[in-house]
């Protein structure tokens, strides 16, 4: 997909991005850092932001951010529509979230991290005007054989088939929450066990992708943000996923079809992202099973990032330790 000469090198995200990106993540936990266990997450969230909105000013493209967090969390910026990067590079479609987890951050829980997903310019769906999206992730033994439509324990049983495991060694991924009461119950009922979330449905997502998770599957209805940004993931994984729209009242559904989305259809990937040149990069405010947290050494503040490319396929991981001086106030050294 990417290409070298001079008339395509600013039509799509060239592979150097990928580092720029994660220095604007990296940027976003650290200053989340001493706002971890505070409680107050609309701090934590808004040092997130400004340390992102910062790094990605001095990024060498031209980004559109598809998918943001300002009309949804009351965010300071990074707002949909928002112009990024220098303008001087690739033009990119690009999904932010400075802080997945920002409730997390606050009670200092696990699974919080920073991330920003990119794709060609076009080609990332914009769903802002629904918040929630119901989803279904998992790796490439998925593809063909789950389908967001059929009753939780058909899947459960065909995946587990695909998987060549029994049912009660699956273990499922949901967000607890209310409204996913009974599909838990059914979870169980099959024979699969849970593993709960309180937040940060894009690392459940990625986990049930990774060949290394212990997470099978990751189902329910999440943020329709985390959703898109997921699927930028999954293109580099070769994992499964589908979604489906999920307007919480008649209103938000009028303003949907006002935008030409049909709540009803089943998204495939391809619909979500309709490219597979794709970059998604996290890294980690607090310990978690996709990333470790930011971590204090003395001197030094550790960061570690993951880097997913979807046209290569290729996953690195990356550890940068960076002079506590340089990023901290007086009062947090």
């Amino acid at each position: 997909m990417v290409s070298f000469d001079t008339t395509s090198q600013h039509l799509h995200p060239d592979r150097n991005i990928a580092l720029e990106l994660v220095r604007a993540t990296e940027a976003a936990a650290i200053r989340a850092y001493p706002w971890i266990g505070r409680g107050d997450k609309l701090g934590a969230d808004g040092a997130a932001v400004d340390a992102m909105r910062a790094f990605l000013g001095t990024v060498n493209f031209d980004g559109v951010v598809v998918i943001g967090e300002g009309e949804k969390d009351a965010a300071p910026m990074l707002f949909n529509g928002e112009r990024v990067g220098n303008g001087r590079g690739p033009a990119c479609d690009i999904a932010v979230d400075p802080i997945d987890g920002t409730s997390l951050t606050a009670a200092g829980r696990q699974n919080a991290i920073s991330v920003i997903a990119v794709s060609d310019r076009g080609t990332m769906l914009d769903a802002s005007s629904v918040f929630y999206m119901d989803k279904i992730v998992a790796g490439p033994e998925g593809i063909g054989v789950l389908d967001i439509r059929k009753p939780i324990g058909e899947n459960l049983r065909a995946l587990a088939a695909a998987k060549g495991k029994d049912v009660g060694e699956l273990r499922v991924a949901v967000l607890d929450r209310p409204r996913h009461e009974q599909l838990i119950a059914e979870i169980r009922e099959a024979g699969a066990g849970t593993r709960l979330m309180l937040d940060g449905d894009v690392a459940g997502g990625i986990n049930a992708a990774r060949y290394e998770s212990r997470i099978d599957l990751c189902v329910g209805i999440g943020g329709s943000p985390e959703g898109i940004t997921t699927a930028c993931a999954l293109k580099a994984l070769g994992g499964f996923m589908q979604g489906r729209l999920a307007p919480k009242d008649d209103a938000e559904r009028s303003r949907a079809e006002a935008a030409g989305l049909d709540c009803d259809a089943v998204l495939e990937l391809d619909d979500m992202v309709r490219s597979d040149n794709t970059f998604f990069v996290a890294t980690g405010v607090t310990d978690g099973g996709l990333v470790d947290g930011v971590k204090r050494k003395g001197p030094i503040i550790r960061t570690e990032s993951i880097v997913l490319r979807g046209t290569s396929g290729t996953v690195r991981r990356i550890s940068a330790d960076h002079l506590a001086e340089k990023w901290l106030d007086e009062r947090d050294l």
